[in-house]
This record gives C-alpha cells, sequence and structure tokens, in this order.
C-alpha cells in the first residue's frame, strides 16, 4: 500500500527522510481518534485493529516508536494491544508516565488534582451540567465530557469559563478537545513529551513524524515545526475528523481517521521493508 503523499514540500521532505535513513528516525502518535475511533464512553475504546499490528511492523525499522496520550499509559497499552511490540514506548498523562518494555514508571498525583477531584461534583452541578455530562478520571487528571448529551457543543460552552475557575483554584489547567474539557497540571503538554522524549535518546533525530487529530496534539504539531526550524525533517500527520480542522489546516498529511493512518503506517513499513 502507498503511503498519502503530502500536500507540502516540508512534509515530502520530511517522508524521503525517515525513507534514507529510518533508523535515526523517531515515530510520534496520538492514541484516542489517531490509533483509536472515537468512541461516546472512553473506556469502551479500543485502537483500530490494524494498529498495533502496523506499530510492530514499523518498531524494528526505525529508531523510535512513541504513543503519547493523555490517558494513563497502561489504559493505552491495554486498549491498544500494545503489549509484547518491543521497541515501542507510551507515554501517558501527557508524558508524566511512561511504559517501556513491560515497565511502567509514574509520579505521584500533584495535591491540586485530589481537590478538584473532589470539588468537581459541586461545580457540575452549580453550572447545570446535563445529566449525560461525564466524568473520565485519568490519575492525574480529571476530563469532562459532554459527547453523550443531547447538544454537546451547547453543554461544553457552558462549562467552559467555570471549569476555568476550577483550574485556577486548584492550580490546574483547562485542556480543550473533541467535545471534552480537561482539568491537568501546568507544564504537561505533548510537544513538551515529545522533545523531552527526543533529548532523553541523546542522538539527534534523521527525522520526526507526529500524527494527531485534537486540539491537544498542536503542541507536539509545534515541537516538529521547532525541530524543522533546526534542520530536522519532520512530518505533520492529521487523522482527519468534521469536529476539529485546526490540525488538518496545519499538516502536511491529512488521513481519513485512524483507518487511514494505520493505512499510513502500512504503506511506510511497506516502503521500509
Amino acid at each position: 500500500m502507498n503511503s498519502p503523499r503530502p500536500v507540502t514540500a516540508a512534509g515530502a521532505d520530511g517522508l524521503d527522510a525517515i525513507r534514507k535513513n529510518p533508523a535515526g528516525a523517531v515515530l510520534g502518535f496520538d492514541f484516542d481518534g489517531t490509533l483509536a475511533p472515537i468512541v461516546d464512553d472512553p473506556a469502551s475504546a479500543r485502537a483500530h485493529p490494524g494498529a498495533a499490528p502496523a506499530l510492530a511492523r514499523l518498531a524494528p525499522l526505525v529508531g523510535a516508536l512513541v504513543v503519547i496520550t493523555g490517558r494513563p499509559a497502561a489504559v493505552a497499552v491495554e486498549y491498544g494491544g500494545f503489549e509484547g511490540i518491543d521497541g515501542l514506548v507510551v507515554l501517558g498523562q501527557y508524558g508524566l508516565e511512561r511504559w517501556e518494555s513491560g515497565v511502567l514508571t509514574e509520579p505521584e498525583p500533584p495535591p491540586g488534582v485530589a481537590e478538584a477531584r473532589a470539588k468537581l461534583p459541586g461545580v457540575l452541578a452549580a453550572a447545570g451540567a446535563p445529566p449525560e455530562t461525564f466524568v473520565e478520571d485519568k490519575g492525574q487528571a480529571l476530563a469532562v465530557h459532554t459527547r453523550r448529551c443531547a447538544e454537546p457543543e451547547v453543554a461544553l460552552e457552558r462549562l467552559r469559563s467555570i471549569m476555568a475557575a476550577l483550574a485556577e483554584r486548584t492550580g490546574l489547567t483547562v485542556e480543550p478537545g473533541r467535545l471534552v474539557l480537561e482539568l491537568r497540571p501546568h507544564g504537561m503538554d505533548k510537544g513538551k513529551a515529545l522533545r523531552s522524549f527526543i533529548d532523553d535518546r541523546g542522538a539527534r533525530p534523521s527525522a520526526v513524524l507526529f500524527a494527531g487529530d485534537d486540539l491537544g496534539d498542536l503542541a507536539a504539531f509545534d515541537a516538529v515545526e521547532s525541530l524543522r526550524a533546526q534542520r530536522v525533517p519532520g512530518v505533520l500527520v492529521c487523522s482527519g475528523s468534521t469536529e476539529v480542522t485546526a490540525l488538518a489546516e496545519r499538516a502536511d498529511v491529512v488521513v481519513d481517521g485512524p483507518a487511514g493512518v494505520v493505512g499510513l503506517l502500512d504503506g511506510l513499513a511497506g516502503s521500509l521493508s
């Protein structure tokens, strides 16, 4: 299968660099919406059936594969079927947690998360949140979803200001996403996680690719752009959707959701092997 053709010269250069020196390349991926379809209940999310096999094919061919997600790392590994993929690293909670070779490293949650957890039910009630609103407790962060509501966008807008006030009181920050508002500690984002991962490897990468679908992935896009400015070829991939268009506007390659991402991975693995 052929990989989709980049629409930018920078993206074409990035893919060429991966093909010329795959052993030096770093390939990064978001999980929900990129490797796994978005679903109403986050607990029922599972990776596209072709995702784990495609990653397993790529792992021995490239320098590094990393999944960067807001989910707990262990959950992403379970829902993705990633256990046993040698060479794959999963950075959970925007980089606070690291899973590699079956070993999970995680810090203690900051105190503001516990305070927000205790106050959130009262805050949602005071805001008149619809009963279909639900909270996903990620341990290091709390995500409020409105996807199940009759008018999900209206419900989300109703919650924005009060969630921002709660974040300020508890020393957290609000990360908006696809029909979700997430309370998480400051200093956590996918761009910093990607740069730290690359820096920890010690070697300058031959190229960097990152694929995402949501607003939280823009920080990783920024990191790739920053590396481009340092003459490291890069590829920005958008797992396209009708809910978020900001990434498609910046991407070198736009594919049709997780199935399109899997197609891109299969095509890349085929060209490298």
